[in-house]
């Protein structure tokens, strides 16, 4: 269960604590988050996340039936949730929804959504006449579940020949991304493939009656893809127009990006980069930063008042290696004195896309709640914890956006069921909300560590009656 979004999760952790140590002075002060209007914790939300496979398709999901549906979406009224939020389109490219642009998914692995009503649109009147709001989660740049072999580059031969995400190996070599058993990513520089993403985007926006639309892995895959010969072309574009380098058509590919490569916890990383690597960087974040504009652009000549948001993982020390700049444009990691970042280049936060967002949800999935609670903890910025992680994404978002921490209740191995309570308190007091990822983690004792609903956990995080 959510085993892509977990796997990256435990390297991009493992990968955190060894990127703060390098690029990071732990002798020189820290400085000050920068400061925000105070939030009335009445407007604060907490919302919690319904991923698709899991709650629908999953051994013990209960979001395949309307009453059961109907008796958790009490509970969560009952706790103290405002809302939840709708995976829509996941990693696999299909709807849960009758789209005419994707093929809907109804049935997998013998069980099926909801007999005689749209999934979707059921969820948002049960939502709403519980005043719960409620949000539509499209998963991007990803269109093929791989482990099952389903989804649209398996299906659609474009999408497998032109469009998927090309990948470098240990080795050098370059390799379509679901001949290495990864899940489907396609290529975010793809006019086509923003185009139809885009179009999904606007075809939920349009449907259904949703308080706002969540972007979800609209990023690339990792820092090895996509090398693909159009990635290469748009980056020679790119270098030509942004920095006069009539010499890019010369460029020995992807040598002068990354010469050689290696592995880290299953991970493939650079081992030794070429002269174009941070600026490729910067192409990278561009791309993610054009579509993202564009796409809240069409969103709100659709409805002016929807909130367009995305979640992130709050790990922001690495999240360059998926082509994310989700800092706001007012922060500057090139030119940051205290928390040094080797991969920066001079305008990197031109591609910062917090002012783009009506909410940003930050990924602060670690078990340590308190800095206190970390050995060797030395400084408020260390991202490997709740609330340095929740220091450091108000540090780079400058208040630019309502900023709402996450926890992942489920996979994160928590010492104690008390932690879950005092993390949420934490987010709670100290963003302008919390998302608890998955609701299948607090309604299934067998999908949690404690084998116990967390319906008391949540309900005492939330302070509710």
């Amino acid at each position: 269960m959510f085993l892509n979004k977990l796997k990256y999760i435990i390297f991009a952790g493992c990968l955190l604590l060894a990127a703060c140590k390098d690029s990071s002075n732990e002798d020189e002060p820290t400085p000050t988050p920068e400061p925000t209007a105070p939030v009335n914790p009445k407007d604060k939300e907490v919302l919690v996340w319904v991923e698709a496979r899991a709650n629908i398709f999953g051994t013990h999901g209960k979001f395949n039936d309307t009453e059961q549906i109907k008796v958790v979406l009490d509970s969560l009224k009952s706790v103290g949730v405002t809302g939840f939020v709708v995976d829509v389109k996941g990693i696999n490219g299909f709807t849960v929804y009758p789209s005419s642009i994707a093929r809907q998914l109804t049935t997998l692995e013998g069980r099926s959504l909801p007999q005689g009503v749209d999934y979707v649109n059921f969820l948002i009147e049960e939502g709403h006449k519980r005043q719960l709001k409620v949000y539509a989660s499209v998963g991007v740049f990803v269109e093929g579940d791989s482990f099952r072999k389903i989804g649209k580059v398996f299906d659609d031969p474009k999408f497998r020949d032109e469009y998927q995400n090309i990948v470098m190996t240990e080795s050098g070599q370059r390799v379509p991304i679901t001949s290495t058993g990864a899940n489907g990513f396609v290529n975010p520089a793809h006019p086509e493939v923003q185009a139809y993403e885009q179009s999904i985007i606007k075809e939920v926006v349009t449907k259904y009656n949703i308080d706002g639309i969540m972007l979800d892995y609209c990023r690339y895959n990792d820092i090895n893809g996509d090398f693909s010969d159009y990635s290469k072309q748009k980056f020679i574009k790119y270098l030509e127009e942004k920095y006069q380098d009539n010499s890019a058509k010369a460029m020995n590919f992807p040598a002068d990006i990354v010469t050689s490569w290696r592995t880290s916890n299953g991970q493939v990383l650079p081992a030794t980069t070429g002269k174009y690597y941070k600026r490729w960087l910067m192409f990278r974040a561009k791309t993610i930063y054009d579509f993202v504009k564009s796409t809240r652009q069409e969103v709100k000549k659709i409805k002016p008042n929807i909130k367009f948001g995305a979640y992130v993982g709050s790990w922001y020390t690495s999240y360059y290696q998926v082509g994310v700049n989700w800092a706001s444009k007012t922060y500057d990691p090139f030119n940051d004195p205290t928390i040094r970042f080797d991969w920066a280049y001079p305008g990197y936060n031109e591609y910062g896309y917090a002012e783009e967002m009506d909410l940003l949800m930050t990924g602060n999935y670690f078990k340590y709640v308190n800095l206190t609670d970390v050995p060797g903890a030395t400084n408020q910025y260390h991202w490997w914890s709740v609330e340095g992680s929740l220091n450091a994404g108000k540090y780079v978002t400058k208040g630019k956006v309502p900023l709402l921490g996450s926890i992942d209740m489920g996979n994160v191995q928590w010492d104690k069921k008390e932690d879950i309570t005092r993390a949420i308190q934490h987010i709670i007091k100290n963003s302008d909300g919390v998302m608890l990822f998955d609701v299948c983690h607090v309604y299934a004792p067998q999908w949690n560590q404690f084998k116990e609903p967390l319906w008391e956990e949540i309900k005492a995080g939330i302070g509710k009656k």
